[in-house]
């Protein structure tokens, strides 16, 4: 038994393939960590089949296209090949008349919902210059920059399909393809109490080439006005590597963070639970290391994980942290609490005690600069 979201017991489901519900499972997926793990195979053949039906009412492609003769989109992990009028997994890029198409993620089209997140926000806590690091550099003060703003930048697309997504709500935006704005224009909202923007989502990987547009208007206005903009992205990390090692450049000049989201180390845990392999993840974020050490005042990277109950414990944090202490131990490190969401929505949310296990674990693994990002989420009751 475990208390669902409003506290009430509910009955452990069990595993389609093991039968077993010692594991917490959520009854949607139909399958346990473990099977995922031991029986990839099957496993996979089950939940795939709730990707696609998850993606149906949106009109978003049930798996990338991969046409023998199709045009190659090139923009990430997914290597979509488009035949006549098929749509990128992504569902901003179409062949027309053998032709690529893309309907929005370009300098002119971005689709994307934009506002002011007054500063200091909570997503970089204790390693951003809206702190004070870096400052005076990239800081405009020592200490938390009041008075200031992040121009947040909601992108409507993603490359993953997560099916605990915490901002389902972007998979509305592909098909009504609104709302629409250039990167001159979006540009133009950061006035001069904006001090950075933050580029997320959805995710900014199908519409790299409208940030990487924005990062560079971005900094021409910064150095024409002699002002402090930083850039920064949060990102599954998919993208293919020159788009990612642009936006690492346009991060490291301007006193930005590029914030990857590692939601498995495990690759059939990772297409359990995303849709799509993490192995360009991985490899990205290790790409990263070489650039680490030219600005050591503020760090560069940054990981973080979402604690799923029953599917990222405790071993899956030990790996993922692993990893990243062999990149470099002083990489900042995130873990975030789970709320019901999206098709995982019959889990309940992360525990105190699953937390406070997975942080144990990151800094037994020789990280030095990890915690719990939103503790008030964390329920008290064990599952």
């Amino acid at each position: 038994m475990f208390r669902g979201v409003f506290g009430g017991k509910v009955e452990r489901p069990y595993c389609k393939l093991c039968g077993s519900n010692k594991l917490l499972v959520s009854k949607n997926l139909g399958v346990c960590r473990e099977c995922i793990l031991s029986r990839s195979k099957e496993a996979l053949e089950l939940i795939m089949q709730v990707h696609v039906a998850s993606r149906k009412p949106y009109n978003l492609p049930a798996m990338p296209p991969k046409s023998p003769k199709g045009l190659k989109c090139g923009l990430c992990v997914n290597d979509c090949r488009l035949g006549e009028n098929e749509i990128g997994y992504c569902g901003l890029v179409v062949n027309k008349n053998n032709r690529l198409v893309r309907r929005a993620g370009t300098s002119e089209r971005g689709l994307l919902d934009w506002y002011y997140d007054p500063l200091p926000t909570n997503c970089c806590a204790f390693i951003c210059p809206a702190y004070g690091y870096g400052y005076p550099k990239y800081a405009y003060k020592d200490g938390p920059e009041h008075g200031y703003a992040n121009l947040a930048v909601f992108y409507g697309a993603c490359g993953f399909n997560c099916l605990f997504c915490q901002n389902s709500q972007y998979r509305y935006m592909p098909e009504r393809l609104e709302p629409i704005i250039s990167a001159a224009e979006l540009v133009s909202k950061a006035h001069k109490r904006v001090s950075c923007i933050c580029f997320f989502g959805g995710d900014p990987g199908p519409q790299m080439l409208h940030s990487l547009a924005v990062s560079k208007i971005a900094a021409e206005l910064a150095k024409r006005e002699k002002r402090i903009l930083r850039v920064c992205w949060e990102t599954n990390g998919s993208m293919n590597w020159p788009l990612l090692e642009k936006a690492v450049n346009f991060a490291l000049k301007s006193g930005g963070t590029i914030k990857i989201d590692l939601k498995a180390f495990h690759e059939p845990l990772n297409q359990a639970l995303c849709g799509v392999t993490n192995q360009q993840t991985l490899e990205n974020f290790k790409n990263i290391q070489p650039y680490l050490e030219e600005r050591p005042e503020v760090p560069l990277l940054f990981g973080t994980t979402l604690l799923v109950p029953g599917y990222v414990d405790e071993d899956e944090v030990r790996h993922i942290a692993r990893f990243i202490a062999d990149i470099d131990p002083t990489i900042p490190y995130s873990l975030l609490g789970f709320y019901p969401h999206f098709i995982m929505d019959d889990l309940p949310t992360t525990s105190k005690a699953h937390a406070e296990r997975c942080l144990q674990a990151a800094r037994e693994e020789g990280l030095s600069r990890v915690k719990i990002g939103n503790v008030h989420l964390l329920s008290k009751v064990e599952y």
